[in-house]
C-alpha cells in the first residue's frame, strides 16, 4: 500500500529512543524527510544518523526540550529553515512521574502539565498557521491507555493524558474544514524505555521482581505479551498518510486488547 507519504515533512518529537524513534524510522522508510529532536544534542545526533543509514532520508537534529516555549519556537523556525513547511506533527513528550495524588506536589503538576499538555498546545499552534495555508496537515498525538482506561499509579499522566484528548477532539473540528486531520494513538504496554522505568518503580514499591512486574501485565492483555514499538510505528504512519484522510477526531489504541471499554 502506498501511503502517500513520499515528499512529505514530518515533525517528530521526543523521537531519540523508544516509541517516536520507531515512528520517526517507520515514516522515513515511506519516503518522508524528517525533523527530530530530543533534549540531548548527541542522542537525537544517533538516532538522526541510524534513520540516515538505514532509508536514505533526509533528517534534520535538534536539542529542543519540548515543555520549553523558547525551545519549540526554535524547533519549528529551524524546521522551516530547513524544508519550507511541516506536513506532519507527531506530539510526543517524557512521561511525568508515576506514583498515587499523595505523591504529587503543585511543582510537579506543573512540571507535568508543561511538558505532556502544554507541549501539544504549543506544537500545534506554531504549526497550523501554515497547514491551514496549505489546505493539508496531519497531526498525532501519542497520548496513552491511560486516557481511556486509568493505570493505577499514575495519577499525572492519566489526567493529563486525558486533557490532550479533549483538546485533539476539540480542535479536529476546527480544522477539519482545511484539510487537517487531529488524532491520537494510544500505545499500551510496549518494550521501550520508559516501560523498563515503571518496571522498575513498581518493583521497588511493591518489594517484588521485575519478572513479576511484566508477567502480571502480560496476564491482563489478552494476547498475552507486551507490543513492539515497529507495531505502534505501523498505526501512526498510517494515520499520518493520505490513505487517512477521513480519519479525525479519533484515539486508537495499540494495546494487544487491554483496554476494556466498548468505545
Amino acid at each position: 500500500m502506498d501511503l502517500g507519504l513520499k515528499g512529505k515533512v514530518a515533525l517528530v518529537a521526543a523521537s531519540s529512543q523508544g516509541l517516536g524513534y520507531a515512528t520517526a524510522r517507520e515514516l522515513a522508510t515511506e519516503g518522508a524527510s524528517l525533523i527530530l529532536c530530543s533534549r540531548n544534542q548527541q542522542s537525537i545526533d544517533r538516532a538522526a544518523d541510524a534513520i540516515r543509514r538505514e532509508t536514505n532520508a533526509e533528517v534534520l537534529a535538534v536539542a529542543a526540550d519540548v515543555s520549553v516555549l523558547d525551545d519549540i519556537e526554535r524547533l519549528v523556525a529551524a524546521s522551516a529553515d530547513r524544508f519550507g513547511r511541516i506536513d506532519i506533527l507527531f506530539t510526543n513528550s517524557g512521561g511525568p512521574p508515576a506514583g498515587p495524588f499523595e505523591s504529587t506536589t503543585p511543582e510537579s503538576w506543573d512540571a507535568a502539565t508543561k511538558i505532556v499538555l502544554n507541549s501539544v498546545v504549543d506544537l500545534c499552534r506554531l504549526v497550523l498557521p501554515d497547514m491551514k495555508e496549505r489546505r493539508w496537515g496531519r497531526i498525532l498525538n501519542l497520548t496513552s491507555i491511560a486516557a481511556k482506561q486509568p493505570v493505577e499509579n499514575l495519577m499525572l499522566s492519566n489526567s493529563l493524558r486525558a486533557a490532550v484528548t479533549g483538546f485533539a477532539r476539540t480542535l479536529a473540528n476546527e480544522v477539519a474544514p482545511f484539510g487537517i486531520t487531529v488524532n491520537n494513538i494510544l500505545p499500551g504496554y510496549t518494550l521501550t524505555e520508559r516501560l523498563d522505568e515503571l518496571i522498575d518503580f513498581l518493583s521497588v514499591k511493591e518489594g517484588i521482581s521485575a519478572d513479576d512486574v511484566r508477567g502480571r501485565w502480560e496476564s491482563e492483555i489478552p494476547m498475552r505479551r507486551l507490543g513492539d514499538p515497529k507495531e505502534f510505528a505501523a498505526l501512526a504512519a498510517f494515520l499520518v498518510s493520505e490513505r487517512a484522510s477521513y480519519i479525525t477526531g479519533s484515539s486508537i489504541a495499540v494495546d494487544g486488547g487491554w483496554i476494556r471499554s466498548l468505545m
